[in-house]
């Protein structure tokens, strides 16, 4: 019969008791900007310093615990050259990796460099990771650098620990995880000008412009603990906040 399979069951056609199912679209990809948007804002949050630049070394997009590494904000690094900060221990070290990206090995590159994070700061060391990351045909392809300060991933301050007191630990807390100024002051009691007068007064002291790159330095300095969310101020026995001097 035309209607019904060898076991009884009706066919699934047009002319039978059970209408053929028409398939489900599927929903449309997100744009490829909503990626990078995404992309942009997870690197935003991440305390580690990392950088996405061309082979050459030239920045095209940094975090700002990066940016806090020269003193800067993210915006300021771009089209500025890695190797104008970080110093590497053995030069030479750098021309081995670009001959290995020009011949199209995909490595992962270690090298130990110094650097400073602004006149008369002390000499930092640690260790730049290099990733090339992109399409695998690209030649040179763009490279991830990940920088590790030695002695852990939580960089130490460059400036004494008293960097912060509890009040404005606890206004960077709050500011790191997004809340707005004025909903700060009714957490902590203060008004809108008294919470822009302990940010201002915590730019100046720490040499930075804007919300994100004190948010930056305040991580960069252990103001504020690298491994909780919603952010909190480090204990006070692992380098947290503590009374300054005005």
């Amino acid at each position: 019969m035309g209607g019904a399979t060898r076991g009884g069951a009706p066919e699934d056609d047009p002319g039978g008791d059970c209408p053929r199912r028409e398939p489900r679209a599927l929903p449309d990809p997100p744009p490829a900007t909503a990626y990078r948007d995404y992309f942009v804002m997870l690197l935003y949050r991440i305390p580690t310093p990392i950088a996405v630049c061309r082979a050459d070394g030239l920045v095209l997009i940094a975090n700002p615990a990066m940016a806090a590494q020269w003193g800067a904000v993210p915006g300021e690094l771009r089209g500025r050259n890695l190797l104008d900060r970080f110093r590497p221990r053995d030069p030479a070290q750098i021309a081995r990796i670009m001959e290995a990206l020009r011949l199209g090995r995909r490595s992962r590159y270690p090298v130990e460099v110094r650097w400073r994070t602004g006149p008369g700061e002390p000499e930092r060391q640690g260790e730049l990771t290099i990733d090339p990351v992109g399409d695998p045909s690209a030649a040179p392809p763009a490279l991830l650098a990940l920088l590790r300060e030695d002695g852990g991933a939580a960089a130490p301050p460059a400036v004494p620990r008293a960097a912060a007191s509890p009040v404005e630990a606890r206004i960077l807390a709050l500011a790191a995880g997004g809340t707005t100024t004025a909903a700060i002051g009714s957490a902590l009691g203060l008004t809108v000008d008294g919470v822009n007068y302990h940010l201002t007064r915590l730019a100046r002291r720490w040499r930075v412009q804007g919300r994100t790159a004190l948010v930056a330095k305040a991580y960069v300095l252990g103001v504020l603990a690298p491994d909780r969310w919603p952010p909190a101020p480090a204990a006070p026995e692992d380098g947290g906040a503590h009374p300054t001097a005005p």
